[in-house]
């Protein structure tokens, strides 16, 4: 079995591009590897170092995830503030980094441009400490986006180099995870680009959404004025609420309004009252299971107390031998 580790960003509720781009694929991968899964609460604070309710926020994507099937019997589980040796081997890193290398980071130029009054060393380091996290357990494999790419590549780099260095082929070095097929891409209701909720509540259906609140969000959704001829080309909005309609309705559902559609007859309020109940219909037994969780507090805590003890197990060992490598020794 592979050893396959990946971040989750601690950024509240989850909604159904991240069910679907994220979490249905690692209940996948946790079948078939070793897999450790860690709630990057350091990392948050690159980007928000004051946070309203950091433990809230790490406990509901915590939740949310177990409820979607994350399963702590066969991945590990924990929180990177809870595994200090990453801390260490972070710092290790940051030795043989360089500043030029960290200063053309794309991550790096995109988050000056967001947050110009923020521009942190934590930004600077970032792919750093993600480098850390991935090779402290001498991972083989890491599921990166499209976002990502240039910090695995420099992951890749920093694990190279500390070989090169210290004349060793200690740490492998990782690739990016294949899930063997394309990945799912759901689109959000304001009518155009991807599910998220830097894009307004409104655009995305959180997990944990109430069934009057789905209802009200779908009703809202960005439609046009309809079809005008035979087979007519769907615009965006309209080709985005039939991919949702794909992945939670019945096919016969999708063809009866994709019949209606091609013949100009469809009416978008009966779809918005189809789409909304079948979601409510998918959702309603991970809202459950997130409820039932989230008021089970010494099962959290035993999930957490479970994953942070295989972690460091794992962790400890490779800073005990990273730190011979490079020539640490008690007198």
């Amino acid at each position: 079995m592979e050893i396959v580790v990946s971040g989750i960003r601690p950024t509240g509720n989850l909604h159904l591009g991240n069910y679907f781009g994220a979490i249905k694929n690692f209940v996948k991968m946790q079948e078939e590897n070793n897999c450790y899964f860690f709630i990057a609460d350091y990392h948050s604070l690159t980007t928000h170092p004051t946070p309203d309710n950091l433990h809230e926020n790490v406990k509901q994507v915590l939740v949310e995830y177990l409820a979607a099937g994350l399963n702590p019997e066969k991945a590990t589980i924990y929180i990177q503030s809870d595994l200090p040796e990453v801390c260490e081997l972070y710092l290790l890193l940051n030795m043989n980094a360089y500043l030029g290398e960290l200063e053309r980071c794309t991550s790096f130029k995109e988050k000056v441009r967001k947050q110009p009054e923020n521009i942190n060393a934590g930004l600077l380091t970032y792919p750093t400490l993600m480098a850390a996290d991935v090779i402290i357990h001498k991972a083989a494999k890491v599921p990166v986006g499209k976002d990502q790419e240039q910090n695995l590549e420099m992951m890749r780099t920093f694990a190279r180099r500390f070989n090169r260095i210290y004349k060793t082929e200690y740490f492998p070095i990782p690739t990016a995870y294949n899930f063997g097929e394309a990945l799912v891409k759901i689109p959000g209701l304001d009518g155009s680009g991807k599910m998220g909720k830097s894009e307004g509540e409104g655009n995305a259906i959180f997990l944990s959404d109430k069934p009057e609140v789905i209802r009200n969000k779908v009703k809202k959704a960005v439609t046009d004025s309809g079809p005008t001829k035979m087979n007519h080309n769907k615009s965006e909005p309209i080709e985005n609420l039939f991919t949702l309609l794909k992945v939670v309705s019945t096919p016969d559902t999708v063809t009866h309004f994709n019949d209606l559609y091609n013949k100009c007859e469809i009416r978008y309020g009966d779809l918005k009252k189809q789409l909304a109940e079948d979601i409510i219909n998918f959702t309603t037994p991970l809202r459950d299971k997130i409820t039932e969780l989230s008021a089970n507090n010494d099962y959290l805590r035993k999930v957490v107390k479970q994953g942070a003890d295989k972690a460091r197990e794992s962790a400890s060992k490779t800073i005990k031998e990273v730190r011979e490598i490079i020539g640490f020794k008690k007198f």
